[in-house]
């Protein structure tokens, strides 16, 4: 398994809707991408201030590498990049194997 984690710091002016539908984009990716075997979406609510303005998460899990390989290049990961660029100040991606 591959777990491929996003810290997000959204730009000051994405709104709440916008922001909601890239989660329901994130969220869709295991019906629609072969290899995709989770997602998660969460939000900072750590009471130590150390995020750094990075509010949102997303931790997908890979199948294996083939899942990474097959969803980086994928129509559906090129959709959602559309959607997010431009709502997109600052992002952190952070892979690793389990």
């Amino acid at each position: 398994m591959i777990r491929h984690i996003l810290l997000i710091k959204f730009k000051e002016g994405a709104t709440n809707a916008e922001i909601t539908k890239l989660q329901r984009l994130f969220e869709a990716m295991t019906d629609k991408v072969d290899g995709v075997v989770s997602v998660e979406w969460g939000e900072n609510d750590s009471p130590e201030g150390k995020n750094k303005g990075y509010i949102h998460s997303v931790l997908m899990t890979f199948l294996d590498e083939a899942g990474r390989q097959h969803y980086l290049p994928h129509p559906e990961h090129e959709t959602l990049k559309e959607v997010f660029r431009p709502l997109l100040e600052d992002i952190i991606v952070f892979d690793y194997q389990t």
